[in-house]
């Protein structure tokens, strides 16, 4: 009888140390989470002890975080999932690209001269007032002044050169 207590001891002993070496480690549970984060939700990495894992990381919204988790709780062996995911919202959006008005003038004022066909005229803008520089045929002078009031400037400064 002792002998058979023995070894029904002998068994049972052996029979939980073999259970508790099926039992997967720690780091390859962990392997396993972040194998399957880094598929699911990249950013997000876990941290495994006692077959618990410890999210972290960020992400863009709570539907991602919730992923995570849901993702880490697959992995078979895994006891439970604490979750330190932190949600951060999205970069504001650039500021709109400002157009200088005098730039819009300027292309404004150069294209209406162009398509007038008014050659040997240079016009610069500063502060809404175009001055028109250049040499040109008395006779082209009425042309360019009305092209140039075409754009709308405040005021038109004449430096031109008659011939």
């Amino acid at each position: 009888m002792k002998k058979s207590k023995s070894w029904l001891l002998a068994c049972l002993l052996g029979f939980g140390v073999f259970l508790y070496a099926c039992k997967p480690s720690d780091a390859k549970l962990q392997k396993e989470v972040n194998d399957k984060l880094a598929a699911t939700t990249p950013g997000v990495i876990a941290e495994v002890k006692g077959g618990v894992a410890t999210l972290s990381g960020e992400v863009m919204d709570d539907a991602t975080k919730s992923a995570a988790e849901a993702s880490a709780k697959e992995v078979k062996g895994i006891k439970s999932v604490t979750n330190n995911v932190m949600i951060t919202p999205p970069p504001p959006p650039p500021p709109p690209v400002v157009i200088s008005p005098d730039d819009l003038l300027k292309t404004s004022v150069d294209s209406v001269l162009s398509a007038k066909g008014i050659s040997g005229v240079t016009a610069t803008i500063a502060n809404g007032e175009v001055t028109l520089t250049g040499t040109i045929k008395k006779s082209e002078l009425k042309t360019v002044m009305q092209a140039a009031a075409e754009a709308k400037p405040k005021k038109i400064n004449n430096k031109l050169t008659l011939q």
